[in-house]
């Protein structure tokens, strides 16, 4: 009793996260009578394929029995099945003995990959990470004892990675990319992957590959990491991340994977040993039916499609619409994300998220603190009205003469 409660001094460096930020920003505000539209959260609400269910359903008998870190065999061979034919790779090239992990989701593996990384005596102790970011990339340096390099992202919606000199490469323990990007939505090209593996395997250190919203896109597939690793011929240095999550719409499922460098993947395997994190059987089973089928995915697409569209055809005269490379983001340029998502929630019971909140102030810049990011997450019905409430606010209010001047 009275005794001081000692916990990592580390813990204290975390930021709140971007939703507790929001809430407390309109705590105080009185929202429109009108029944709430949430646009601030990335959590897909399609429908999940019928078969993911049933499929669990049919498995329960694996509630009997301890999950294996490793998974099911059937479970990664579906996964090398499905990433051979989606980027193209030589047969082989991924062994689903050895170069694939699954995830409790990508966001669990994206955060212990850093402390199953880094070596606190290494010498390294730099961790990149793009700004504006996920913010399970910071938290999982900072709580790994590395000082986060904040990258900022440039006009193209990513940042300047060739701009990076050669001493912070030289002390990067971890790079963390995120393609297509959130918030922004921008994918990496095959000359960009190809630099970043380059400096990976020049300068030591590990790049994780973020790309848990490669399969929501619209024109072409966004280009993967592992396509430019198998041109080079070589795993080495680089680690993918993708989800069920976006892809099959299936968040609370918890289900993902990791693949890349067999070496970095044993050591990461160790770690996750015991840290206990492995897949239930039944959502492996329900994960390996997902990764084999394409035909809900290509719906999933269509419908995300339609809902870009409205936000072209209702906010087009008033704000840029941009449709991104991949995710389902709108990032708008509002004059200020902050003013603007108090503005709209009291006048439209509206929510957005600011875009300063998935940002930091780094070397002079605070990218996304004149924007906010729009999920368009909800069913087609209710997107459209959330957006008539915005061109409503837009029309009704000062804001757009506001953000002029």
């Amino acid at each position: 009793m009275g005794a001081d409660c000692r916990m990592n001094p580390s813990l204290k460096t975390l930021q709140s996260y971007p939703f507790e930020r929001l809430g407390a920003l309109l705590a105080d505000v009185e929202p429109a009578p009108l029944s709430p539209i949430d646009f601030s959260i990335g959590e897909p609400r399609q429908t999940p394929p019928a078969f993911f269910a049933e499929v669990i359903m049919e498995h329960l008998h694996g509630l009997a029995q301890y999950p294996k870190i490793l998974g099911s065999l059937s479970l990664r061979q579906a996964i090398v099945h499905w990433a051979n034919e989606r980027f193209s790779l030589p047969q082989g090239f991924l062994d689903p003995e050895r170069n694939v992990l699954p995830a409790n989701g990508s966001r669990e593996a994206l955060f212990s990959v850093a402390q199953a990384v880094l070596d606190p005596h290494g010498g390294k102790d730099r961790v990149l990470i793009p700004n504006p970011f996920y913010q399970i990339y910071e938290g999982a340096a900072l709580l790994a004892g590395a000082t986060v390099q904040y990258c900022n992202c440039k006009a193209s919606g990513q940042p300047d990675y060739r701009a990076i000199s050669d001493d912070i490469w030289r002390r990067t323990a971890l790079l963390y990319v995120n393609s297509p990007h959130n918030p922004t939505g921008s994918a990496l090209s095959l000359e960009d992957w190809l630099f970043l593996l380059e400096q990976a395997r020049r300068f030591d250190f590990v790049l994780a590959a973020d790309e848990c919203y490669s399969e929501i896109y619209f024109d072409r597939p966004p280009t993967g990491v592992l396509e430019a690793a198998a041109s080079t011929g070589s795993l080495a240095r680089v680690l993918t991340f993708h989800s069920l999550s976006k892809r099959s719409s299936v968040p609370g499922a918890r289900s993902g994977f990791v693949a890349g460098d067999a070496e970095l993947l044993a050591g990461f395997r160790q770690y996750r040993t015991y840290l206990g994190n492995a897949m239930p059987p039944f959502i492996q089973a329900a994960s390996a039916a997902a990764w084999s089928d394409e035909s809900h995915v290509e719906q999933t697409r269509r419908d995300y499609g339609e809902k870009f569209a409205l936000a072209a055809e209702i906010l087009g005269s008033f704000l840029t619409i941009h449709r991104p490379d991949g995710g389902f983001y709108l990032w708008l340029s509002v004059g200020h994300g902050e003013d603007f998502s108090r503005a709209l929630y009291a006048q439209e019971n509206v929510r957005c998220l600011p875009g300063a909140y998935l940002a930091r102030l780094a070397q002079g810049e605070y990218p996304g603190e004149d924007r906010v990011r729009i999920a368009l997450v909800g069913d087609t019905d209710t997107c459209r009205e959330g957006l008539l409430r915005i061109r409503h606010f837009l029309e009704t209010s000062a804001w757009l003469e506001r953000k002029r001047s």
